[in-house]
């Protein structure tokens, strides 16, 4: 496995409309994972949610988040993000339909972010960056 790799390392990885875990905190300091679609925007995650929602609310009160984004075929790329996340109102509607775009393409995603309102775009800047994949394995573990 190789790892202390940077998202170049990584080619197209984060290109694609993977899900992501988003990890949280709760008032009692347990951990919320919750699943959600993301882009890598200029150096940093955006993940699209409600103003209202837990995770907005719940970053509000505490800004430390983690991020995962993982594939399960080879080459099993992933990357992690810790770090104190923004919540950023500016332009959110519009980062909204692109993450949104990405995953259910442009008709649908135009239609599903404008069903929303009171967007919040969630901003993961790594604090700390852990990439890996198993490029580097024996060719058996990609068949």
């Amino acid at each position: 496995m190789r790892t202390d790799l940077s998202v170049e390392d990584l080619g197209s990885f984060l290109d694609e409309p993977l899900i992501a875990v988003l990890a949280t905190l709760r008032t009692d300091g347990s951990v919320l994972l919750s699943p959600v679609w993301h882009e890598w925007w200029d150096g940093g995650y955006h993940v699209w949610t409600g103003a209202d929602d837990v995770k907005a609310r719940h970053l509000r009160r505490d800004p430390r988040a983690s991020i995962l984004v993982a594939e399960s075929q080879f080459p099993l790329r992933g990357v992690e993000v810790r770090c104190v996340a923004k919540i950023v109102d500016e332009a959110a509607a519009e980062i909204a339909e692109r993450i949104a775009s990405r995953y259910i393409g442009p008709e649908r995603g135009a239609a599903y972010v404008g069903s929303a309102s009171n967007h919040v775009i969630i901003r993961l800047e790594p604090g700390d960056l852990r990439a890996w994949d198993f490029a580097d394995e024996d060719d058996e573990m990609g068949s």
